[in-house]
């Protein structure tokens, strides 16, 4: 078992226990969000540095929509 870092620039992201340390370039998923692995540091056998550039969330606004309210006397 690998102990593996997740890192999106210098902000930890997440911490696991892998079997298996992911690689360069590999599509990853990262608490809902995609992204994917652009480096990974082996600081000792056992403990991985991975650096992960995820995708922009795009938050639509709700649009109001002012017509349909019913205007007082």
């Amino acid at each position: 078992m690998y102990s593996v870092y997740f890192f999106e620039n210098k902000d930890l992201l997440l911490t696991q226990f892998l079997k298996q340390v992911p690689s360069a370039g590999e599509a990853i998923t990262i608490k809902g969000r995609k992204g994917k692995v652009s480096n990974v540091n082996s600081v000792d056998e056992k403990r991985f540095y991975v650096h992960v550039t995820l995708e922009t969330v795009n938050k639509n606004k709700l649009i109001v929509d002012n017509s349909k309210k019913k205007k007082g006397k």
